[in-house]
Formats: structure tokens, sequence, C-alpha cells
């Protein structure tokens, strides 16, 4: 931490600037220590106090800025920098002489939830939109610069450098977002440099008082860890106070087919088939997404196609015994809105008096809320309360929750724009109650923290690979942001690791119908980022047309998966390629192992164990979408083959035993082996309790020892087949749960 300072810029009343940096130097993190300067500028009447602190039970270094005004004049605050160099563009990493600055990568955490996320090489420049004015306010910072130069790199909230020799890094962020957006942005060029600042957003801070930045944190992190940025994601946990989380909701939303064209005849339709095949789908949300208002803003006004508002549907949703859940989009109107046109004062506006853009969306630059007018507040929770309370859903789909923190000039001059984000979501999470799960999207990470109890992690979702809009894929291929199966893959393989930690992580729905721009190959690769890193599982197909094997596909990642995933190559690669889950139960231990081809062409593939940090072993290895098993003997490769271009490989290796059964899996789940509550192994036997919690006709692979006999399922005689050497595939038809039993 030596050669850094900090830094306070801003301004006086009559526009002229000035820069505080107080003179000290950082203290070494070297075990527990509590160290505080004191400290004020003449010039700007600035009071200043910087607090250290070294945990003694974690490898980390937190400190803060309190600021007070000291003078008779108001101040703007434009940026409090808690890490830079002392000497402008000066190295502030130590690194050894030689060091190859082409194996340094940065990890960059997006603002909000769409805003992509993840690895950067050294060499390489920054993914960034092209739209502008049309996405930036929803997905940028308006404090975090977007560098074009290569090697230099931005993010939001945490970032984490490495070297890929090493395999050391540092992370680098905050806490919290209570007070400020905090950004951090790394230079990997011949001098390699990070820097970490507090977005002061041109707050005034009057005499006599004060502010406060979250606590900032530099913590050393071990690239191949199993869970690399645990010690941080905890800490911001405890920070948050964050408690149980309810286990991820399987359900069926209406977007991704109907967007905005909904009536209550094609949700009571879906209700209807999702009702029938619960037993063989077993989903427990039925939310209803956009199209319901009359318009953005509008929420208690509805469209004439539900004359009867959507409490009605709430009612039959609960009776069939589903959970009701409702999409709301509280800080943002369209501009065209009757609320907008009744009530101008509640709008976000710019310092010039014009209205503050929230980007683009139904057609039309949308605008926001200024949560800082009381009665804009009040409206808003009073749209959540009655959502909840008087409609009847427990379930709420808050979306578009950056609108209330876009650039701008809010009523109140005094409030960061993190500040009024965060007290708007308290406000709404008093307006729900405890009881009501709230599921944040559209939103900036840290607002958000233990508010809500789900949280969309990437980008939304769509039928196409790639974005596709207005008709047009070639403008749009390279666009990070926008819906498209592959951004949204992006972020739920980097943010895996908030899951069950920070919120249960909504991935976003899967999309299995066979009439999208998705091949198969893409559906399934969709399908096993959402299955390995166990969020959410909610479909937005049309149900009623769904066919049976695409209904058997979503099933399969039912119950989600809660073990932790291993994403291998966080910091090598800018998309992971490698994941891995270590699992154990009845039937012993195992791996579910994945690994993707993210090429528009083709790809031949050899993969060893050494590749998923597998000690060398004889292996039995399972490949789930095409139901294969095969043998790779010591020393030899798990994989070797040619995979399509978006293709995904599931496998599941286990060690291989010459003298026992072995399980080798089935085509009930993607783990596997989830599925099998009861393993009892005897002399010459093999008895099996399987409880997938659902009914269909399944698979079952097993090694055995010797060449089976008699085989009964439920008492009933069951047929098999020889795969490969005492390799045996036994088909039953299974409901709920049943008992395998052989003799040999």
């Amino acid at each position: 931490m030596q050669g850094n300072h900090i830094r306070i810029r801003g301004s006086f009343p009559n526009g002229k600037k000035f820069t505080f940096c107080p003179q000290f130097t950082f203290p070494e993190s070297e075990g527990e220590c509590e160290w505080v300067f004191m400290g004020w500028d003449e010039y700007s009447g600035l009071k200043l106090k910087v607090s250290f602190s070294a945990p003694a039970e974690s490898p980390f270094l937190l400190w803060k800025v309190d600021l007070i005004n000291t003078s008779l004049q108001e101040v703007t605050l434009d940026e409090i920098t808690l890490l830079e160099p002392s000497e402008a563009n000066a190295p502030n990493l130590s690194i050894k002489e030689n060091q190859d600055l082409n194996q340094f990568a940065f990890f960059a955490n997006g603002w909000q939830s769409w805003s992509s996320s993840g690895a950067y090489l050294s060499g390489s420049r920054m993914r960034r939109s092209n739209l502008g004015l049309l996405q930036n306010p929803m997905v940028i910072n308006p404090g975090t610069p977007e560098y074009r130069t290569r090697g230099v790199f931005s993010g939001d909230f945490f970032g984490v450098i490495g070297d890929l020799d090493s395999r050391r890094a540092i992370l680098l962020g905050f806490l919290s977002q209570k007070q400020h957006f905090g950004s951090v942005s790394a230079d990997l060029r011949s001098r390699p440099n990070l820097r970490l600042w507090a977005n002061g957003d041109e707050t005034i801070l009057r005499p006599g008082t004060g502010v406060s930045t979250d606590w900032a944190i530099c913590c050393p992190i071990r690239m191949d860890d199993p869970e690399p940025l645990a010690p941080y994601i905890d800490a911001v946990a405890r920070e948050h106070a964050i408690g149980t989380l309810p286990p991820p909701p399987a359900g069926w939303c209406s977007w991704y087919y109907y967007y905005e064209n909904i009536s209550p005849d094609i949700i009571t339709g879906n209700l209807k088939r999702i009702s029938s095949v619960r037993e063989r789908l077993p989903l427990d949300l039925v939310q209803i997404d956009d199209g319901f208002e009359a318009s953005p803003g509008d929420w208690f006004a509805f469209k004439p196609r539900f004359p009867n508002g959507v409490a009605p549907l709430a009612r039959e949703i609960r009776a069939d015994g589903f959970t009701p859940g409702l999409w709301l989009a509280p800080f943002i109107l369209h501009p065209d809105s009757r609320t907008a046109a009744d009530h101008p004062d509640w709008l976000l506006r710019k310092k010039n008096g014009q209205l503050a853009r929230a980007g683009f969306g139904w057609n039309s630059l949308s605008v926001a809320l200024d949560l800082t007018v009381p009665d804009a507040l009040e409206y808003a929770c009073e749209v959540i309360d009655v959502a909840a309370h008087q409609w009847g859903f427990p379930y709420l789909k808050l979306d578009f929750l950056y609108a209330a923190a876009v650039k701008c000039a809010y009523h109140d001059p005094t409030r960061t724009r993190a500040q009024v984000l965060r007290s708007g979501m308290e406000a709404l999470r008093r307006s729900a109650g405890r009881d009501t799960i709230l599921l944040g999207c559209g939103a900036p990470l840290g607002s958000v923290l233990g508010l809500v109890q789900a949280m969309r992690i990437g980008a939304d979702v769509s039928g196409s690979w790639r974005p596709f809009f207005f008709g047009m894929g070639f403008p749009f291929k390279k666009e990070p942001h926008m819906p498209s199966a592959r951004n949204s893959i992006q972020n739920i393989l980097v943010r895996a690791g908030l899951h069950r930690k920070w919120w249960i992580n909504d991935p976003d729905c899967l999309l299995v119908r066979p009439d999208s721009r998705l091949n198969p190959d893409e559906v399934r690769s969709l399908a096993t980022a959402i299955g390995m890193t166990g969020g959410s599982v909610l479909l937005s197909d049309d149900i009623t047309k769904l066919p049976d094997e695409r209904i058997e596909l979503a099933a399969t990642l039912l119950p989600p998966m809660q073990e932790n995933v291993q994403v291998l190559d966080w910091l090598d690669a800018e998309t992971p390629q490698k994941l891995r889950i270590d699992l154990n139960g009845p039937i012993g231990k195992w791996h579910v192992l994945a690994y993707f081809n993210w090429k528009d062409l083709p790809k031949e593939t050899a993969l060893s164990s050494a590749d998923f940090r597998l000690p060398e072993d004889d292996y039995w290895v399972r490949s789930f979408w095409d139901q294969r098993v095969w043998s790779a003997a010591k020393g030899n490769k798990l994989f070797h083959g040619r995979l399509g271009p978006h293709y995904s490989l599931l496998l599941a290796v286990r060690p291989a035993r010459e003298a026992y059964a072995v399980y080798l899996g089935s085509s009930l789940h993607i783990s596997q082996g989830l599925e099998i509550d009861e393993w009892e192994e005897g002399i010459n036997s093999l008895s099996i309790k399987i409880s997938p919690g659902r009914s269909t006709q399944a698979k079952i692979d097993l090694f055995l020892p010797k060449k089976p006999g008699e085989a009964k399922f439920e008492d009933k005689p069951v047929s098999y087949k020889k795969l490969n050497d005492r390799c045996y595939r036994f088909e039953v038809d299974i409901s709920q749960h049943g008992r395998l039993n052989l003799n040999y």
C-alpha cells in the first residue's frame, strides 16, 4: 500500500475547484491494527478523518474517510479517492523485476444487473456499447469511465487484479454502496497501478455537515481456491446482516414469449397447462410480467385486456397451488404516462431543468422518479404495498431500479445517487414487509444488498444467441449488455459466487422452446450454465405448446443444485469455459464438470483431469446431454472430440472401482446423482431408492462387478441393456420415487 494517497476533489459556490491531499503513509496490513489519521484543509475548510482497520480474523485491510465542512460556505464534492498513486501515473503495485506484464488480468464487475462483467487480459480492450444515450444510462455508472485504450480497465463496487503466473491476486473495492457508488480502475500497461474512489456526484456539503464513505477493502486472493472471492463476499454479507435465504424458485414467467402482449386468458391458459404437467415439471411460481399496466408508471390503471386488474389472477394462481408473482418497475416511467403528466415535479431532472433520461425502453427515452421528492417516494411505496397486500402477490420482481440513480440533479442536492437509491429501496422493503419475496433487477448490486432475497445478475436472455433487435442482428452483434443468451450466460458464470451469499442468483429465464433462434446446442448451453450455478429456474415459453421432450429437458434442472460451483478459469478467460461441482451422497463422492465452446466454429477439444484440478485416477465419465458412458484410464483424457459452436459438455466423473457397484448417472437430473436417496449394496445384490420428485421415464446407468440377474423396479421386472464392459442401463417408469433392486 506504499506510494499511495487519498485525495478529495470538489468546488466552491463560485465554481472554483479545490483538491485536498492529506499527507500520511498507509499502514501495513500485517496483523491486527486500528489506526486513525486526522487532518484539516485550510483552503477548503474540510476536516478529515481516515480510519484504518485490519481485523485479526480476516486477511484484509479496511479504511474509510469522514469529512466535515468546517467553513462558512457550501462545498460541492466531486470525488473522494481512497487509493491512487502519490505521483500521477506512477506504479503502485509491487511487481518483480522483469515480470511479464502480459500475464496480468483484471476482473471488472459491472454497475448493475445487466452490466457486462468479467475478466480482461492485459492487452485487451473493455467491452463497450455503441448505443450511447439509448443504453448507457441503464448500464454504466456515470462516475465510472469507459476506457478505450488497451490495458486500461474500470469496474464498479469491486475489481480484482491478478498475476496468471503466480496465481495471486488483489481485490480492491468497497463493503457496501450505501453512501456512494464506488469505482475502481486498473492500468496494466508498463507502470501498473490501481485507483479506487467514491463518486461524490456533485453533492453539496453545507457548513457544519459531514459525509462518510463506505468502507474500502484491499484483500489478497488466491486465484485457484475453490471459492477465491469468499473472504470479500462473506465480509460484504456480514456488513449487510444477510441471513437465511429462501430456496431458489422454480416457475414460469410470461415475458419471453408474449412480451407485453399478455392477457388474463394467456396467463390462465398457461396456468392450467403448468398444473396439468406438475407431476412431470414441478414448478411453484407463476409470475405475470410487463404488459398489464396502462403504461409504465401508471400502476393503478390497467390495459383494456385487464378490466379487473391482476388481483383475480393472483387468487386463481394461489387456488391452483402456486405462488403468484408480479413484475413492477416502481422507479421508471414512460414519458407519456399519466403519472408523468400529472406530476412533473416528481420527475428526475438535470441541472438545466430538462428531464433526466433513463435509457431506451417502451420505444421511448424513459424518465424516472426523483426519490428525494417525498410524494414521489410515497407513490412508489404505495405501489408495492398495494401489489403485495391488496392484490395478493407475495413475490414481486422489481425492475429498472437503476433509474432512480441516473446522472441527475436531485431535488435534495445534499444526497448522493447511492444514498437516494439505497433509502428508496429501504422504503420499498418496509412497504413490502419482510415476508414478501423481492427480486431486484436492473439494480446496482450494492444498493439492494440485504433488501432483496433474489437478484438478477446478468443481462436479459432472449431467443437469440447474439443480440437481435428490430429484426436485425449484425449491428448489435458485439453489444455486451443487450438481451441475448450469450450475454446472459456471461454474468451467470462470472457472478456465480454471489449465489446464496448475497441473495438467490436469478440468471433470468431458461428458454427451451424449439421455435426460437436458439439451436439445440445453444439451449443446452443455457441450461448447463443455469443448472450448474444453482440459481432460480424460470421458464418463459408458451407452456401450452411446449413439446414433451423440451419439458423433460427443463425438468432435469429441478430441484436446482445448491452445492458451490467452482468457476475454474474466472480470471484466465473473458468468458469462463470450465466449471466444477464436487458432490457427495449415498452413492459416494463424484464431480460434475462443464465445458463450453464459445467459438462460432467447431473446436477439437481434449480435456484432462488436470484441466479441472482433479487428481490423476481411473475414472468413469458420463455425458449428460447425449447419455454416453466411457472409461478414462489414469493418464488418459477425460474427453477428446469435436465440439460444435456454442456447445456444452456436462460430465459426471467418478473414480472407477472394479470390486464395487458404481452409480454412473441417470437422465433424471443434471447432477447425475442427487436423485439417489439410498444405496444399499450386498454381496450379490444392490438396492437403490431413486427420488427425483417428478414422474418420468428414466435411464439409470450402473457399473456392476458381475452381470445382473433379476432386476425389479417397485417389485416389477425391468429390462436392461449392456453399454460396455460391465456397464448397464436400466429403463424405468418412475412416479416421484421408487426402488430398484438387483441381484447378480
